[in-house]
């Protein structure tokens, strides 16, 4: 029934946590998710408004513009001058995504033919790797260690494979291990693509989620960065908005052109009441974001005090809400949390075998909850 395709797809991990997660819950089990990274936090009310007001326009009720409505992008390019010092033409170093993981799913369909090479994280977001094969790409899996920073080494590609790469993906404020680039290494990250041609795909959903003063840079703050990359923004996490599905790719018109060629043949865009809420939140007071920040951080170090105590060597994270934890075997660790106290937790050998050997908590649950499962965590032989 399915195509050859379908034969190299690995399931995907969220799906299939969800249903174990499920199953407990039918047994009866009070389960503590700490898994997937969806914000228990609401959108923010005048971002909610913002859509309500705008959904009952008519106007709105059509169909949307491919790349985006020109006042969205624009919106987005004003953030990007207030953020981070970036200049974007909004006509054509800006497109509106349905979620940055759809940017990232489709834009290997752009630039990658059979049997060229992606170079991606690892571990990693796990569409990095399957919109190479979705472009029958293959992919070279770079791995990022603790004693690197998590950080790619580059001068450790084989020299045969970067001749055959024709993207790369990076992500940093970073998913799963929670580690931050400085803009030195986007710098170098710049100068190897220059050098081997190579396109470079920033995912940079978690810029926002940020602690201790820490500000993440964009990728496109370094200098040549127009020249070889785009970057993937969201306002899902920034603004408590996963399910919205709106986000944003920003960088060298070529890039977003091709992207967006792909993306008027795939989708007709975002809603235009939703592009309306997104310039709300976009333009508006970002006292919502440092109120986030907060409560985060705040369950950060409830988490990571409580699990320094049972015995964990835990580094505290200065962005995203994500705690990396190592362990000795992450399947048997994370079903024994799950089977034992009822706690879901994410295996690191589901972003890539390079997360073996550690577990990703998500610090999307109040204080109360995550000090329950640490009291659980406490009464078991971990």
């Amino acid at each position: 029934m399915y195509s050859r395709r379908m034969d190299h797809l690995p399931p995907y991990l969220f799906a299939r946590i969800d249903e174990m997660k499920e199953e407990k819950r039918r047994q009866g089990v009070d389960v503590i998710d700490l898994g997937v990274g969806d914000p228990d936090l609401p959108t923010p009310p005048h971002i909610v408004e913002a859509l309500c007001a705008a959904a009952r326009d008519e106007k709105n009720h059509h169909y949307p513009s491919y790349t985006g409505m020109l006042a969205y992008r624009e919106a987005v390019a004003e953030w990007y001058r207030n953020r981070f010092g970036v200049d974007l033409d909004p006509r054509k170093e800006t497109l509106a995504l349905i979620g940055s993981k759809e940017g990232i799913a489709h834009i290997a369909e752009a630039f990658v033919n059979p049997g060229e090479v992606v170079l991606a994280a690892d571990p990693g977001y796990p569409v990095y790797k399957t919109s190479t094969l979705f472009a029958e790409g293959k992919v070279h899996e770079m791995p990022i260690r603790a004693e690197n920073g998590f950080l790619p080494v580059l001068e450790d590609i084989p020299a045969e494979t970067v001749r055959q790469a024709k993207l790369m993906f990076i992500n940093y404020p970073n998913n799963p291990t929670a580690a931050t680039a400085p803009l030195s290494f986007f710098e170098e990250v710049v100068e190897f693509a220059r050098e081997h041609n190579i396109v470079v795909v920033h995912d940079n959903a978690y810029s926002e989620i940020t602690f201790d003063g820490y500000r993440a840079p964009s990728f496109l703050e370094a200098d040549g960065a127009m020249e070889v990359g785009i970057e993937m923004h969201s306002l899902s996490k920034t603004y408590n908005m996963t399910g919205w599905r709106i986000g944003m790719a920003c960088g060298n018109p070529g890039i977003v052109a091709g992207l967006g060629r792909v993306k008027t043949n795939v989708d007709s865009g975002a809603f235009d009441a939703i592009q309306h809420a997104a310039i709300t939140a976009l333009t508006g007071s970002q006292d919502c974001v440092r109120q986030a920040c907060s409560v985060y951080q705040e369950r950060r170090d409830v988490l990571v005090k409580g699990l320094s105590e049972i015995g964990f060597d835990v580094r505290t994270p200065k962005a995203t809400f994500y705690v990396w934890v190592p362990v000795d075997d992450c399947m048997a660790f994370a079903a024994k949390l799950l089977d034992q106290a009822g706690i879901v937790a994410t295996p690191g050998i589901g972003f890539g075998r390079n997360g073996e050997g550690f577990v990703r908590f998500a610090i999307t649950r109040s204080i109360e909850r995550i000090n329950e499962a640490v009291e659980r965590m406490g009464g078991l032989d971990l």
